[in-house]
């Protein structure tokens, strides 16, 4: 069963007082994930690509460098517009005030839809319908994770123990990215994958705003707040070499022709 998100707040503005942090510290995604998509996919020049909840721009960028036209779909007002300052020069971008839901796009008109971490805030069912409404016949779909990986570091389990203790939101907003269940519902069934290796280096500021950029950490004002960043702190001093902490991921790729079910 799909772990239920949050909705203390409306999901699509859960990251409006992030955007900041979230543009200089958010991870971006292994080159070879997108050539992934370039070989199997049909990512490339001359494609039309839906990149669903884009937040900031982060998987955007990388879309566009391939040659593909991306229609970077985002509901938030600060994200939409840090993604349009960074990349409202490329001609290839065009930046849509939408949903994954209700994109607004033309009914068959996109190659390849895309989403990053954004999914797992979607109504897969009505995201699915949208979906199929705006693929071409023989298109394709990928969902783009960075997740910690099952074999971290000490600093890794060291972190999410600290995040828990002052963080409620944490294990439920952690538990409902990359649902299985909830990727071959939007697919309709069979899905592949494969994962590479990511990871960011941080000094103590890098880390507390990576951390600040999540939408489940405390923000200033909360009681958890400072607890939290003087645990990180303490954490920082213990495992950092040379000032600095390598934050490990593992980028999975999910992908699949979109279709309706037979």
């Amino acid at each position: 069963m799909r772990a239920a998100v949050p909705d203390a707040k409306d999901s699509t503005e859960r990251f409006s007082s992030r955007v900041a942090n979230y543009v200089r510290y958010r991870p971006s995604y292994p080159r070879a994930a997108i050539e992934l998509l370039e070989r199997r996919c049909g990512l490339g020049p001359g494609c039309q690509v839906a990149d669903l909840g884009s937040g900031t721009g982060i998987l955007t960028r990388l879309l566009l460098q391939t040659g593909a036209t991306v229609s970077a779909v985002e509901p938030n007002d600060g994200m939409r517009a840090a993604a349009e300052h960074a990349l409202g020069e490329e001609p290839r971008f065009r930046s849509i005030k939408a949903t994954a839901e209700a994109s607004t796009l033309a009914s068959a008109s996109i190659d390849l839809i895309v989403a990053g971490q954004a999914f797992h805030w979607f109504d897969v069912a009505r995201a699915r319908a949208e979906a199929l409404r705006i693929i071409r016949a023989g298109g394709w779909g990928a969902l783009v994770w960075n997740e910690h990986p099952s074999a971290g570091s000490r600093f890794l389990s060291d972190y999410e123990a600290l995040v828990r203790r002052h963080a409620p939101e944490y294990d439920q907003v952690v538990g409902s990215r990359a649902d299985a269940a909830a990727m071959r519902e939007f697919f309709g069934g069979a899905m592949q994958a494969a994962e590479f290796p990511n990871q960011q280096v941080f000094d103590f500021d890098g880390l507390a705003g990576r951390l600040m950029s999540s939408s489940y950490a405390p923000e200033p004002g909360h009681p958890q707040h400072a607890p939290l960043l003087a645990g990180l702190r303490e954490l920082f001093a213990q495992h950092a070499h040379a000032d600095r902490v390598v934050f490990p991921y593992v980028t999975l790729v999910y992908f699949a022709p979109l279709a309706a079910r037979t």
